[in-house]
């Protein structure tokens, strides 16, 4: 046996007795540097910093807009809760999970093919490191890059707890899941990077595959939604005259009479499945709303909870939505009674970790195989 492949089976061992991570930790402050170095990563950042900053100033307008219209209608009393701090939350983490799932391919996408274009990666893959230590390190170094921006809107976050409206568990909570769907990101981007061989193909493919949880899943589902017919039984729904806010009891908006015949429906909890990979799905169904099925007006509903209301009714499926189902009136607001992040947040995590995995297996040697114009060193 050779030196070298002794040494490459000693450091193998010691992986398993702590020398693991002290060379992970090294591929991370190398990557690091390397980006803390580069000057359009701060631009990058302060231009991100601008414009949540822009977009929180312009949501506060529109909200101080709208109030002071409304004050000109005769009889208008504003809600109990009236306050700009929900609308400019709501606005603000839209916007930041937007951008972060534009952000976080193009500085994971290229992390490996990168160095393999530059002819670097040769030299890690000749040292000591194992190939698990390289991905494993230009994941943390690419998640932190991103993070850093996820910091620079928190401040803007705040605000929504500062105006009224909101807790600091909805703050923890929403910075919780932005950094779990960032580190998501990155894992793809890495692992994409590490199977493809040259760079650019690598962040289109990236973005092609964050596309298709963000906007893809929604297309699959409204497709797969329309696949799945069936039926249910139900009677007829009287819906009840409209009557003045009061402070009395909140009455049905409908009830139902009638005998129970099959109606046509779409059977959406079928494929429910796919609309909870969606990024924006699993943010805003962690975020802990409170109860409003006591609530007589839903206007104080922000788009991000309206996203968590829709996943539910299609979790739910005609039973729990459509009106006089089995005879029984259907509530308007839909208790987060069974979450539905925890399944689109694991078949995430699956998809990455495959990636990662195939990544990983590109990156041993010595390589059987390489693309065509592959540099080695």
């Amino acid at each position: 046996m050779s030196h070298a492949t002794e040494d490459r089976q000693h450091t193998a061992d010691q992986g398993t007795t702590g020398g693991y991570l002290p060379g992970v930790r090294d591929v991370v402050v190398l990557e690091l540097k390397q980006r803390l170095r580069s000057r359009g990563w701060y631009i990058m950042l302060a231009i991100w910093f601008v414009l949540t900053g822009l977009v929180t100033w312009l949501t506060w307008a529109s909200w101080n807009a709208s109030q002071a219209a409304q004050r000109g209608i005769p009889g208008y009393v504003p809600p109990p809760e009236s306050g700009p701090g929900s609308m400019i939350f709501e606005v603000v983490l839209a916007f930041v999970l937007l951008f972060a799932l534009l952000v976080a391919p193009a500085l994971s996408a290229n992390a490996v093919n990168g160095d393999r274009a530059g002819g670097t990666l040769a030299i890690l893959q000749v040292t000591l490191l194992q190939p698990g230590q390289i991905l494993w390190g230009k994941f943390f170094a690419a998640w932190a890059a991103a993070l850093a921006f996820l910091v620079a809107s928190t401040p803007f976050l705040v605000i929504g707890v500062a105006l009224g409206g909101m807790t600091p568990g909805h703050v923890l909570v929403a910075l919780l899941m932005l950094a779990v769907e960032v580190g998501v990101v990155c894992a793809i981007g890495v692992g994409i990077s590490a199977l493809a061989g040259r760079p650019l193909f690598s962040i289109v493919v990236t973005y092609l595959a964050v596309a298709g949880l963000a906007v893809g899943t929604l297309i699959a589902f409204g497709l797969g939604a329309g696949l799945t017919q069936g039926t249910v039984l139900a009677n007829q729904a009287q819906y009840r005259a409209y009557e003045p806010l009061n402070n009395g009891p909140v009455e049905p908006e409908y009830t139902c009479s009638g005998p129970l015949q099959e109606q046509m429906v779409m059977r959406s909890e079928r494929v429910a499945w796919l609309l909870a990979m969606n990024p924006y799905v699993v943010v805003a169904d962690a975020i802990p709303y409170k109860d409003r099925s006591q609530e007589r007006s839903f206007s104080s509903v922000g788009a991000i909870e309206g996203v968590s209301q829709g996943a539910r009714s299609a979790l739910a499926g005609p039973e729990g939505t459509y009106p006089c189902a089995n005879g029984e009136v259907k509530p308007r607001y839909l208790a987060q009674s069974t979450p539905m992040w925890p399944l689109g947040l694991g078949l995430q995590l699956l998809v990455a970790a495959l990636l990662m995995w195939l990544g990983w297996r590109s990156l041993r040697t010595p390589a059987h195989r390489l693309a065509r114009g592959t540099r080695i060193a």
